[in-house]
């Protein structure tokens, strides 16, 4: 077996080789001769720092002997964290996660270590290099002895913000991990906590999950808004932790709980809702980001009202809600509303779709960072396009409605949304018998590859006696 020469002897032959004095290299490389000569010699530690700087000179890949470091100075080594952690650092930073995990692997073992770890986490994950955080995040609550303490809740959350995304039974799976977590964190990280968990379960349309964690939102936020106004309580570095201000989340939760109860058709409760985020007078700021959210919030209270009156059947708002709506940016939440109003109530709204025409046709899925854009837009895409479908196939519009129920379908099978997946199959089998062969086939396909996925994922038990 081929033996892997050290740095120290790989050093050494380029030395050799370029017939270079430790002098004259350390010069190229930065570095006291002195220092040169104590790593060839090997009687001093080399930092990563020196590392790079050794690496650079002999015109190496910036990588190229971090295995063997491993082994050399970590392994092989008394573990030092001043020299340990700048190491970890690097390598998130040349994505040499590999060796991020033998030495995370071998330092989880003695408890001064993982806070140490838990603070790695931290930083890399704000500077967004998420797979890394993600390790460090899971081996550090695996590693964590109290159950109770905040860095395992910490942990928790961080590992559901990075698991969200596309596939929507990844979500789940995410939301009822970390859902037992959000009370052990700390006051401001439990409103954004319960923020993100609402708009995921929003976006799963579990409305008794969005209610009673909207609820608990607005409780927390009140508590936290009158101690923020005490005079004899400071807690302004802890507001600073808030992605919003304060008085948002507790506007937010009444926002959450009347979409919850329009939703299961409590509209009556759900008014209430609507008028307890309408009238917003007690709040006391008025910097900008607070008169942001303040318009925001009139704005949404305003359509909110009007779906609240549509969805109960009052279309004599209507017109009205139109009107607002061709003002705005973003349309498609309220045609979303218009199209299932008509689809509930048999409401004619050709004349509103024909006005929107070439808003419908430009329509493409948002994207963005934002775990509200992630989770709740990508639904009520789908959403739209199964609804309109519906619409248009009720009226006898087969190619269009067709051409928007395998949009729909695609789109939940990309988000892996199995209620969506199975209202379009429902909706796609009632129409069958006039579809076009293309589409029928076209149809057939997606539902085979559908199957096939999830057949895969059908295990099978072995019997444990």
């Amino acid at each position: 077996m081929e033996i892997t020469p050290t740095i120290r002897a790989e050093l050494e032959k380029f030395l050799m080789q370029k017939d270079m004095s430790k002098t004259e290299f350390g010069h190229t490389a930065g570095l006291n001769p002195g220092t040169v000569s104590g790593i060839v010699t090997g009687n001093r530690s080399i930092s990563v720092n020196q590392l790079d700087r050794i690496t650079l000179a002999m015109e190496l890949p910036a990588d190229h002997f971090y295995d063997r470091y491993v082994e050399e100075c970590v392994e092989e080594a008394p573990l030092n964290w001043r020299r340990i952690s700048p190491f970890l650092y690097r390598c998130v930073e040349l994505d040499r996660l590999d060796c991020l995990q033998r030495v995370v692997f071998l330092l989880l073992d003695n408890p001064i270590y993982p806070p140490l770890l838990f603070e790695v986490a931290e930083d890399i994950f704000k500077e967004g290099h998420n797979e890394a955080a993600a390790f460090l995040y899971k081996n550090v609550a695996d590693s964590e002895k109290q159950q109770h303490s905040e860095r395992l809740a910490v942990c928790q959350y961080r590992l559901f913000k990075l698991t969200i995304g596309k596939d929507q039974a990844i979500n789940l799976k995410a939301a009822t991990l970390f859902e037992p977590f959000i009370g052990r964190l700390n006051e401001m990280e439990q409103l954004d906590g319960l923020k993100d968990l609402v708009n995921v379960y929003r976006s799963l349309s579990q409305w008794d999950k969005v209610y009673i964690f909207a609820e608990e939102m607005g409780r927390l936020g009140k508590i936290q808004y009158v101690l923020a106004h005490n005079p004899k309580r400071e807690i302004q570095q802890s507001l600073e932790q808030l992605s919003r201000p304060l008085f948002v989340y507790i506007a937010y939760s009444d926002l959450m709980c009347a979409n919850a109860c329009d939703a299961k058709g409590n509209y009556a409760q759900g008014l209430e809702h609507i008028r307890a985020y309408t009238d917003l007078s007690w709040v006391k700021e008025r910097d900008p980001d607070t008169l942001h959210w303040l318009g925001l919030f009139q704005r949404w209270a305003k359509i909110n009202t009007y779906v609240n009156k549509l969805m109960s059947g009052d279309s004599s708002v209507l017109p009205e809600y139109v009107e607002y709506m061709a003002g705005e940016q973003h349309i498609f939440a309220e045609l979303l509303n218009v199209i299932e109003a008509a689809n509930r109530y048999n409401i004619d709204v050709d004349h509103i779709l024909q006005r929107f025409e070439f808003q419908i046709a430009a329509y493409r899925e948002p994207s963005s960072a934002d775990m509200y854009t992630q989770q709740v837009l990508p639904e009520e895409y789908v959403r739209f396009w199964y609804k309109l479908a519906k619409y248009s196939l009720n009226k006898g519009r087969y190619p269009y409605g067709f051409k928007c129920l395998i949009n729909a379908f695609e789109k939940a099978v990309t988000i892996n949304h199995v209620l969506l997946i199975s209202n379009c199959s429902g909706l796609f089998d009632r129409f069958r018998a006039y579809v076009a062969p293309e589409t029928l086939a076209q149809y057939e396909k997606m539902s085979q590859e559908v199957w096939e996925r999830n057949d895969q994922k059908d295990g099978f038990l072995l019997d444990g006696n």
